[in-house]
């Protein structure tokens, strides 16, 4: 006899097909969104620190002057800036005249005739002298306080014209003229022509004045530069915090949150280590390249080096800092590595816990609170390092690994200290001091 048949059980019924394809598209529109939001931040990194360049550093006085004032105690500026007072001064004697006067006085006084003809051969021995005496003065002048300060001086007053470089507007010791950025040397002139007329070069002192210009940068280009420039200063207040809320809001939207943080710093290093390298290349490709008239190539790539030394140490910040972020992303995660690390310092901190519970060191109800808020502290404690980093002024490599250092060592003090906790809540003891 066959056993009854056990009534089937009736389908579930279905949803509407509408319900599914939403949240199919729906996710897809959220990925999407992230991804760009990434992707546009880690284009906006570089720019951003562009925009910074040119707002706080080139249009900045103070901040221009304390760039460029290295500059007067160059090697090669020096030898640059010697070059041009004395080709300005261009101290000349008549020396073939003077020799021959005073051969002929000699020999009127009894000198022998091949006598006075050797004391008319000194005539270019003579204008040798003079142009050394020119020379010694020139070179004691430049590798003084003194061209110091009549440099740092000069770019301070004239410190419209580095706008200028940068706007086409204003004029002063660093002029630009057709792309040509130069700098007037005639204050310095005067000082050595006064110091040859002291030395007892009487001819120095018919020097006229001068308007001596010593090229410093040439590019046909900066035309199309100053218009960048324009565009770079009108954005460079807000193209950062623009940066930073959109690559907030990318990671925000992502499903893995913890890997798209790890992407977006690892994409912003990337992106800023690629303009590094543009960097050193266009150095390289002008330094090649350099107009007959920029007169010294040494000058020309202090000039160069100097005025995009803050843009080289910020790019280098953001590569250091975007590895530091996605190291600490990924210690975070399920990885083999990272949980390996974190049972590691947690035997420790239980170790160093039990050596101070044998000891009768104790943290009490300090302990058991940091215990139960642990990751609260954490995470309070990270925000409060990151507000710090963005209200540092210029921060550098070396500011990352300061303020990483603090972290970690706050890390290890709240994991000693909520070691200690566990360990008197497990004891079941009343909590001491």
């Amino acid at each position: 006899m066959s056993s009854p048949r056990e009534p089937s059980q009736a389908p579930a019924p279905e949803g509407p097909p509408s319900a599914g394809r939403s949240t199919t598209a729906g996710r897809i529109v959220r990925k999407v969104a992230s991804a760009v939001l990434i992707v546009l931040t880690c284009v906006l990194v570089p720019v951003s620190v562009l925009t910074v360049w040119v707002h706080d550093i080139v249009l900045d006085t103070d901040r221009y002057v304390a760039t460029v004032k290295p500059l007067a105690s160059d090697p090669a500026i020096e030898e640059a800036a010697r070059n041009q007072i004395v080709q300005a001064v261009d101290v000349r004697v008549d020396g073939k005249r003077a020799t021959a006067e005073l051969a002929a006085w000699l020999q009127s006084q009894g000198l022998p005739p091949t006598a006075a003809r050797a004391v008319r051969g000194l005539a270019p021995q003579l204008d040798a002298a003079v142009t050394g005496a020119a020379d010694k003065v020139a070179t004691r002048f430049v590798r003084s306080d003194r061209f110091e300060k009549v440099w740092t001086s000069a770019n301070r007053a004239a410190h419209a014209a580095v706008v200028h470089a940068l706007t086409g507007k204003g004029r002063g010791a660093v002029g630009v003229d057709e792309g040509t950025v130069t700098l007037d040397v005639g204050t310095a002139v005067d000082r050595v022509k006064q110091e040859l007329v002291d030395a007892g070069v009487a001819p120095a002192a018919n020097i006229p004045d001068v308007d001596k210009q010593m090229v410093l940068f040439k590019s046909d280009q900066l035309k199309r530069m100053q218009s960048a420039a324009h565009a770079l200063d009108v954005v460079g207040t807000w193209m950062p915090v623009l940066t930073v809320v959109l690559g907030a809001a990318g990671v925000f939207l992502a499903y893995g949150r913890r890997r798209a943080l790890a992407k977006t710093a690892l994409g912003a290093a990337g992106a800023a280590l690629v303009v590094a390298v543009g960097l050193v290349v266009a150095r390289h490709y002008y330094l090649d390249h350099l107009p007959p008239q920029v007169q010294s190539e040494a000058a020309a790539a202090a000039v160069f080096d100097h005025l995009l030394h803050f843009l080289r140490v910020t790019l280098r910040t953001v590569i250091v800092l975007g590895v530091v972020v996605a190291l600490g992303a990924y210690f975070v995660g399920p990885g083999r590595g990272a949980r390996a690390v974190r049972t590691s310092s947690e035997r420790t901190a239980d170790s160093v816990a039990r050596w101070a519970d044998a000891h009768d060191i104790r943290t009490g109800r300090v302990g058991t609170w940091t215990a139960d808020n642990r990751r609260r502290l954490t995470i309070g404690f990270l925000l409060l390092l990151a507000l710090l980093f963005a209200l540092w002024n210029h921060p550098t490599v070396l500011t990352v690994l300061l303020l990483v250092l603090v972290f970690l060592a706050m890390l290890a003090v709240i994991a000693l200290v909520a070691a200690s906790g566990r360990r008197a809540r497990a004891a079941g003891g009343p909590a001491a001091h």
